[in-house]
């Protein structure tokens, strides 16, 4: 596959309490739209386990090494948005999506990366 476009392969993770509070991320530029972490492969090699680190690094700054991530060993298939499937090569209409789950003892603090999300909430 062209490395120009994204590979529509992909992970979610929903990171939560032991209490059962759940970390929610406003999407930037979609209002009010809201959503667990979320995050593409960057190449058709990379382990999904390594995926789930780098998104949750990268969209709240927490580092999974500290907690445990579970692969929930579930998987989503969808259709892509049209507005997106511009960013996937010419005839790619879905994705599929690997579940895992974090499981963090309390809520903690998160850096957003504000490109991708405006605020947070547990």
């Amino acid at each position: 596959m062209n490395p120009i476009y994204k590979i529509p392969r992909s992970v979610l993770v929903v990171i939560y309490t032991a209490g059962l509070q759940v970390l929610m991320l406003e999407r930037a530029g979609w209002s009010d739209f809201w959503q667990s972490v979320t995050g593409s492969i960057d190449r058709e090699d990379e382990p999904l386990h390594e995926t789930a680190a780098r998104e949750v690094r990268e969209e709240t700054g927490i580092d999974v090494a500290h907690y445990r991530l579970e692969d929930w060993g579930m998987e989503n298939e969808f259709e892509i948005f049209k507005r997106h499937r511009s960013r996937y090569a010419p005839g790619v209409t879905h994705n599929l999506e690997h579940i895992f789950g974090l499981e963090l003892p309390q809520p903690v603090p998160v850096r957003l990366e504000p490109a991708e999300h405006l605020r947070y909430e547990w």
